[in-house]
């Protein structure tokens, strides 16, 4: 937050401050004559007609301050302003009777950076609640590999049962990101994670008590649902309820707590693997501690306050604001300001020319139609590479190249691992290299180890020492560029999409994933069969990567640091004009990569938007303008 008495103060001139003067004025006018606004039936959704006469207090036309007005403000340091409103917030807070009940506890805390600490986990660079997410998504997708190698015979399953069953958690996954959008608009962020918890719990004790093929799927897509609703969820409300200095390496971080629940699933299944009589129903069935654990902490978390502020209840989105931020004076005025950029996004909503349906967007505007074309190709590539078919079945491809079944999950902790630990280098290193050298350096590396992979089938398996070693070979290699590439996959949806369009974007970009995850986990079994191990490996597997790479090279624009405002200006141009930015960029960058021009190739400032100050910047609503009047 910008220091309001130095910095913030000479950071803009004579004359915006006069204008800044004459701006509180009217907001101070304002506050004397807004409505009176009840909020005690907290718990009480308001009703249509209520809400929209809410919203029109914080709209920029009721209070004639937009979310560029009210930054300007802080920086100017008008406190008194500032100070005066958040006032008159806490004065109804106080008229107000919140209680804590079963339903909904308050957290109570003495320091508000206690609150922080349940969200990171007691350390800056994890966040303990998105973790915990994080492991129960990885846990329920994992545990399948070993329990496939006891449970068909179990319940007498044949070879397209089996397929079902594997891909039930992506099924359900699918039907849990449909409705993720209308439930978290509904009963918000909290109370939908609370229903995708219950969803983990019936769905894993279905699993570990199934009797019979169709208990099994249902406890699977039960499962699944969870997963989806609860995958894109979790990251948001931290997000909205965490200081912006947490948010830049969240999304990052969620997927390498995803890698290492998976590798908690393999581990589970080899301490379960040597139970003479129901090995499997262990492992299936001990996901229901981290449900069961992160159930009981969510209890006890807050409503997150940016939700509380898009329903109109800012009085009560204060009080939570209070108990997790403080009220210091970098508290107060990011409060501030998220009041009026709420106030600023709905009003944008309403001026939308399909305001009723705002998701036709995606196919009458250019700008949001190549959003969501490029996040979901993206998302496509991530999955029909083949990387949770492996992640599925791994215990079973180890007895294909001649392990047993104990070694099989055993060995399976192998390539997890090469997952895990290939997603650190992108926490720490993606926002320098850039989101276009990330995805085109990471493609090719799996792309290898795929070749591997498809080289182990043939080694005949009486060389048992030349087939292992060679598999496990392209699987660490293959796994460990994965890993790094597979976080494009969350980052890329999470910043193209227009604000007004993200949570729909967000939504489509889910079911993708989901959607994909299913095929590739149901058909796997069946497609190996007709094409052969090395041929759905290398053939499909990697023949999508090679299409893919050369999609990337030509397509992906650089995003790296750019606000969303900037990326929203490239989107703006036309496709052939992105395509030739990207070309040109790809033979510099790869000509300084040669040269060993390192520093050039990790520059802040990408070739692209060179390009764009040579030649100017195009877009549907302006023929030709200069870069710098675009962007700054």
């Amino acid at each position: 937050m910008t220091d309001l008495k130095s910095s913030g103060t000479d950071a803009i001139s004579s004359t915006e401050q006069s204008e800044v003067t004459v701006l509180a004025k009217k907001v101070a006018m304002a506050d004397d004559t807004k409505p009176e606004i009840d909020e005690k039936d907290i718990g009480r959704p308001a009703d249509p007609e209520r809400r929209q006469s809410q919203k029109s207090v914080y709209s920029s036309s009721g209070r004639k301050v937009s979310e560029w007005e009210a930054l300007q403000m802080v920086a100017a340091g008008d406190l008194e302003t500032i100070n005066r409103e958040m006032d008159d917030i806490e004065a109804d807070l106080q008229t107000m009777n919140i209680k804590s009940t079963w339903y909904k506890p308050q957290l109570r805390l003495n320091d508000p950076r206690y609150f922080t600490w349940l969200l990171r986990g007691g350390a800056n660079e994890a966040k303990g609640f998105a973790s915990m997410g994080g492991l129960l998504s990885g846990v329920d997708q994992s545990l399948i590999s070993g329990a496939n190698l006891f449970m068909p015979s179990s319940l007498n399953l044949n070879t397209k049962q089996v397929s079902l069953v594997s891909s039930g958690v992506p099924l359900g996954a699918v039907g849990g990101a449909l409705i993720l959008g209308p439930l978290n608009e509904a009963v918000g962020r909290r109370m939908a994670i609370i229903i995708s918890l219950v969803l983990y719990t019936v769905g894993a004790a279905l699993e570990a008590g199934a009797i019979d093929f169709g208990m099994m799927v249902a406890g699977r897509i039960i499962l699944g649902m969870g997963v989806g609703l609860e995958g894109g969820t979790v990251p948001v409300y931290v997000a909205e309820s965490v200081s912006r200095k947490y948010r830049g390496n969240l999304v990052s971080l969620y997927q390498f707590m995803i890698a290492l629940g998976e590798v908690f699933g393999y581990v589970i299944a080899a301490i379960f693997v040597n139970v003479k009589s129901g090995s499997w129903r262990y492992m299936l069935g001990s996901s229901l501690v981290f449900s069961t654990v992160m159930f009981a902490g969510i209890l006890f978390m807050p409503e997150s306050p940016r939700f509380l502020m898009h329903k109109g209840r800012t009085t009560e989105a204060w009080h939570v604001w209070k108990q997790i931020r403080g009220e210091d004076a970098e508290a107060r005025t990011e409060f501030f300001v998220m009041k009026y950029s709420v106030a600023e996004e709905f009003t944008n909503q309403e001026k939308s020319v399909n305001k009723r349906f705002p998701w036709m967007d995606f196919f009458t505007v250019p700008r949001a139609r190549r959003a969501i074309i490029y996040a979901n190709i993206m998302v496509f590539l991530g999955q029909f590479t083949g990387i949770n078919a492996i992640q599925y079945y791994m215990a079973t491809l180890m007895q294909q190249v001649g392990f047993d079944d104990k070694n099989s999950v055993f060995m399976s902790l192998v390539g997890g691992g090469a997952l895990l630990l290939g997603t650190i280098p992108a926490i720490f290193y993606m926002e320098k290299f850039g989101r276009r050298f990330w995805a085109n350096a990471m493609l090719p590396g799996f792309f290898i180890g795929l070749i591997i992979i498809g080289c182990s089938y043939l080694i005949p398996l009486t060389n048992k020492a030349g087939s292992q070693g060679t598999y496990i070979a392209g699987l660490i290699i293959y796994e460990g560029f994965f890993g790094c590439y597979s976080c494009l996959t969350w980052v890329i949806p999470s910043e193209v999409y227009p604000t007004y369009l993200r949570s729909y974007g967000m939504e489509t970009s889910d079911v993708t994933l989901f959607l994909c995850s299913f095929l590739v986990t149901y058909f796997f079994a069946q497609m190996q069969e007709a094409m052969s191990q090395i041929g759905l490996t290398l053939g499909f597997y990697g023949g999508i990567a090679v299409v893919g790479w050369i999609y990337q090279v030509l397509f992906m624009p650089e995003t790296k640091n750019k606000t969303l405002e900037e990326i929203d200006i490239i989107f703006s141009q036309p496709t052939s004009q992105l395509v030739a930015e990207n070309f040109r960029s790809s033979m510099v960058t790869a000509t300084d990569f040669v040269c060993f021009r390192w520093g050039k190739v990790f520059s802040p400032v990408s070739e692209s938007d060179i390009f764009r100050k040579e030649n100017g910047h195009k877009s549907e609503m302006e023929p030709e303008s200069k870069h710098e009047e675009l962007l700054h």
